[in-house]
């Protein structure tokens, strides 16, 4: 994502590595602050990949990166295809409370409304929220209101999901869901995948 932004933004010409930031700031509404060290790493793998290369430096001795016909067209690309998010992309909080779910003793519930109240917390944060920048209404602004309208709809998204958990938990007694560890030994190797014609080839770990 990171690495699109940046050359979205060279994309409309020359950057050096802190005015890059800035605009990326810019265009976030300084959501998700980036020190200098990860933009000249990103830009260093970008040139690696033939996506920008380094122009010349200024009186001052800044160094300009440009975008290359490839990094357009990777813009283009970018631009052009839906977020695609994964199943394997670990939430850690789902995982918690799977976890919590199965382990004898443990109050579930106590878990949810210790997160819930978390939660609501942080939404109730980002609901009283106002922009701290220059001019309203303006471009700006826009930019940090959808940063901030999407952690609010996330936020409320997690609450409901919170909800339903604790629902959907209710209907089964605890000692029901409860696992002790397997008494049967795991095979060594990586889990066959269902239809894998080389599962037996896994590596041991």
């Amino acid at each position: 994502m990171l690495c699109q932004s940046l050359l979205a933004i060279l994309d409309q010409g020359p950057c050096y590595g802190y005015q890059l930031r800035h605009e990326f700031d810019r265009r976030t509404g300084s959501t998700w602050p980036l020190n200098v060290g990860q933009i000249y790493n990103t830009l260093e793998r970008l040139e690696r990949d033939g996506l920008v290369e380094r122009g010349d430096a200024d009186e001052q001795g800044h160094v300009y990166w440009q975008i290359t016909d490839d990094g357009s067209a990777e813009v283009a690309q970018w631009l052009s295809s839906p977020v695609v998010r994964t199943q394997a992309t670990r939430d850690e909080l789902a995982i918690k409370l799977a976890v919590a779910a199965t382990l004898p003793g443990v109050d579930v519930a106590a878990v949810i409304q210790s997160q819930r109240t978390a939660s609501l917390r942080q939404l109730q944060s980002l609901q009283r929220a106002k922009y701290a920048g220059g001019e309203a209404d303006g471009p700006e602004e826009l930019s940090w209101a959808l940063v901030v309208d999407s952690m609010i709809f996330a936020a409320e998204a997690e609450v409901r999901w919170l909800d339903h958990t604790e629902q959907r938990l209710a209907l089964h007694p605890r000692q029901a869901m409860a696992l002790e560890l397997a008494t049967e030994r795991p095979k060594r190797g990586r889990p066959a995948k269902a239809g894998a014609p080389f599962a037996d080839a896994a590596p041991s770990l």
